[in-house]
């Protein structure tokens, strides 16, 4: 299992449970598995579903700011990887 640096964590809206992250590199799709890394955050998750400006999207690559839904609470600062198998 490979894990590959894709983006960080901009915003957390911890009433929805939405995480805001900006992709530095790469690209994601729905259905990737994707491993959230931090002072205190450690878990991975698959995506179900994400979105820009409340629109929804299949992918995302470099440059992109995306909403995802995650079943834990993620910090500002933490690094997003995309999980390779």
């Amino acid at each position: 299992m490979e894990k590959v640096l894709i983006g960080h964590i901009v915003d957390y809206f911890a009433k929805i449970g939405v995480a805001a992250i900006e992709i530095d590199s790469g690209e994601i799709r729905v259905g990737d598995t994707v491993y959230f890394s931090g002072h205190t955050t450690d878990f991975e998750q698959e995506i179900d579903s994400m979105q820009i400006d409340r629109n929804s999207i299949n992918s995302a690559q470099a440059g992109d700011c995306i909403g995802i839904k995650v079943r834990e609470r993620v910090r500002e600062g933490d690094e997003v990887y995309k999980i390779i198998s």
